[in-house]
C-alpha cells in the first residue's frame, strides 16, 4: 500500500499514540459524557429467561471448534438460547457503586456498546427489531415484521443473514468512552466490540449454534434501520447466528 502513511487510519493511529513525554499535558477534547444505559421506556418488553440448564463444555474444545458459519438450517432458535447469547455478550456479572460489570471488559468500565437484535426465527419472539435492555435483562421491541430483506440490502447483499435465526447489531455511543479518553477513546470502543463479539461466538459454539461476524455494511442504511442518528450513536459491528446446516 504505497499511500499507507497518507491514509486516515494511519494518521489517526499516529495522532492518538501515547507518548511518555506528553502523556499528562497532551490536549484533551472537551466532550460531555452520555448516560451509561440506553432504554426505550414506551416500547413493548420481552422478558428474557434467567434460568437455563445445560451441560458444561470444555473451554479449550470450544476454542478449537469455533469457526465462522454461513450456512444455516431452517430450524428456529429458542428464546432461552437467545437469552444465553445476550448474557454471554454483555450480561451483568457484578456491581461496584454505579458501575455494572459485564461478561466482556470495557475501558474504564464505561461500556459504550449497545446491542440490537433482529429476530428472524426465534421461538417466543415476534420477528422484528429489538434493543437489549441490559439492566432489565429484557428485549425492547422497536419494530415488528420481517426485516431480513432490509438487513441483507444494508449488508452488501450477504444472503446468510436471510437464513439465520437472529442477527446481532452493535452500536457505539461515542460519548461514553470519548468523554474520558478523548480521541484515543475510539480505539477502545472498537476493542470493546471485539470482546463482546468473541463472547457471543464462543457462546454460540457452546450451544451447538453457528455464528459469523460481519463488518461489511452500508453505515447510513444500517443506522437508519436501527433508528440511530449515526453521530451520537452509530453501528460498528454485526454477527449472524443460526442452527448449523
Amino acid at each position: 500500500m504505497p499511500d499507507l502513511k497518507k491514509s486516515i487510519a494511519y494518521l489517526y493511529l499516529q495522532q492518538t499514540a501515547l507518548e511518555r513525554e506528553t502523556l499528562y499535558n497532551r490536549p484533551h477534547p472537551d466532550i460531555a459524557p452520555a448516560e451509561p444505559f440506553k432504554r426505550y421506556p414506551s416500547s413493548p418488553k420481552l422478558l428474557l429467561p434467567r434460568r437455563w440448564d445445560g451441560e458444561e463444555t470444555n473451554f479449550w474444545k470450544l476454542l478449537q471448534r469455533r469457526r465462522s458459519h454461513r450456512n444455516f438450517s431452517t430450524e428456529s432458535m429458542e428464546l432461552t438460547e437467545l437469552s444465553l447469547l445476550l448474557w454471554a455478550a454483555q450480561g451483568i456479572t457484578g456491581q461496584a457503586g454505579s458501575y455494572y460489570f459485564r461478561t466482556a471488559p470495557s475501558a474504564g468500565a464505561l461500556y459504550p456498546v449497545e446491542t440490537y437484535v433482529v429476530a428472524v426465527d426465534v421461538e417466543g419472539a415476534e420477528p422484528g427489531l429489538y434493543h437489549f435492555d441490559i439492566r432489565g435483562f429484557q428485549l425492547e421491541q422497536l419494530r415488528s415484521g420481517r426485516l431480513e430483506g432490509e438487513l441483507v440490502a444494508a449488508s452488501l447483499g450477504q444472503g446468510m443473514i436471510r437464513n439465520s435465526a437472529a442477527v446481532f447489531v452493535w452500536t457505539a455511543v461515542l460519548r461514553r468512552t470519548m468523554s474520558k479518553y478523548g480521541h484515543r477513546g475510539l480505539r477502545y470502543i472498537f476493542l470493546d466490540a471485539g470482546h463482546i463479539c468473541q463472547n457471543l461466538l464462543l457462546a454460540a459454539e457452546a450451544l451447538g449454534l453457528g455464528a459469523c461476524p460481519v463488518a461489511a455494511f452500508f453505515d447510513r442504511e444500517l443506522n437508519s434501520l436501527l433508528g440511530v442518528d449515526g453521530e451520537e450513536e452509530t453501528a460498528i459491528y454485526m454477527a449472524v447466528v443460526g442452527r448449523k446446516n
